[in-house]
């Protein structure tokens, strides 16, 4: 799972695309929400630890980073570690901007990055129906699953 504040002046970057939208989410990289919460479910599934150990906000390298890059690196730990990716199911909770027309294109770019097919990509998106802190615009969370298979062994 990942979360970001919402503020001004920062573009809406979710799955790999940008969201027109008067707020983006705050971060140290491009604060892409989905793909850190894949980037994690993908690091923990191969007990390879989490994002912050691989790519820390404090690092100058990774300021403004492109999360595809994040993706794209972590997906290499992880075939480096003897694993496939077979499917990943995320949910990406969000009040406003609604994100379903954003879907399939979020879907393309995942799977392109990870190689997989686009079928294994399942996004779904929702809101906290006003509740909290997603429900007030202050900010998006997003959480994924995963299923990976040890092929060398």
């Amino acid at each position: 799972m990942d979360f970001h504040q919402l503020t001004e002046n920062r573009p809406l970057w979710i799955g790999g695309v940008h969201i027109p939208f008067t707020k983006g989410a705050l971060g140290h990289s491009d604060a892409d929400v989905l793909l850190h919460a894949i980037c994690d479910a993908l690091l923990g599934a191969a007990a390879l630890g989490d994002i912050g150990t691989h790519f820390p906000d404090t690092s100058q390298e990774f300021k403004d980073i492109d999360s595809k890059i994040l993706l794209q690196r972590t997906a290499m730990l992880v075939a480096e570690a003897g694993y496939t990716i077979i499917n990943i199911d995320s949910t990406v909770c969000l009040e406003d901007p609604k994100v379903k027309p954003y879907i399939m294109q979020m879907q393309q770019v995942i799977a392109k990055i990870l190689g997989v097919n686009e079928n294994a990509v399942s996004i779904k998106a929702t809101t906290t129906e006003k509740m909290g802190f997603i429900g007030r615009g202050e900010g998006i969370a997003a959480y994924s699953s995963v299923l990976i298979r040890l092929v060398n062994n």
